[in-house]
This record gives structure tokens, C-alpha cells and sequence, in this order.
């Protein structure tokens, strides 16, 4: 719901989501199974094409508070531009 909210926002607003990376940091579970259908997810949410989504994971090697199982961090970096 956060997302499409922030779509819409963006939307009403006169831009368009250009581009959207994003990375997933979890020592476990393995995400590289779920990769494919939270991209899809993404871009279905946001209305746009799945080739302006990038999802990747990675684990901190057990440092931190994510390498000891202890959560999960998220990062994404959005391109908007002006429509």
C-alpha cells in the first residue's frame, strides 16, 4: 500500500517513474528464488514496465544486525523525471 500510495504521489505531482533499483539485505531467507516475482509486484504497483525495476539481495556476510538474523534492510534509489 506504501508503494502505490508513493506511485500516485509521484504521478500527481507531473512525473513519471524513470527507473527504480533497489537491493534487499537478509542473511536468510535466500531471495534469489522470490527476485523474478518481486520485480513483477513492483512494476505491476507502480504501472510500469518490468525493465525499470532492478531487485537484487545480498547478506552482510553476519555483520550487523542483518548478519546475525536479527532483520532485514532495504534500499532503493528511484529516477524520476518530469513528464
Amino acid at each position: 500500500m506504501l508503494l502505490e500510495k508513493t506511485g500516485e504521489i509521484v504521478t500527481k505531482r507531473g512525473y513519471r517513474i524513470a527507473n527504480l533499483d533497489t537491493t534487499i539485505v537478509a542473511q536468510q531467507p535466500k531471495l534469489a528464488p522470490y527476485i523474478e516475482a518481486m520485480t513483477r509486484n513492483i512494476a505491476e504497483t507502480l504501472k510500469i514496465d518490468r525493465d525499470q525495476v532492478n531487485v537484487k539481495a545480498g547478506t552482510t556476510e553476519r555483520l550487523g544486525f542483518a548478519g546475525r538474523e536479527e532483520g532485514i534492510a532495504a534500499y532503493a534509489v528511484v529516477l524520476i523525471q518530469a513528464k
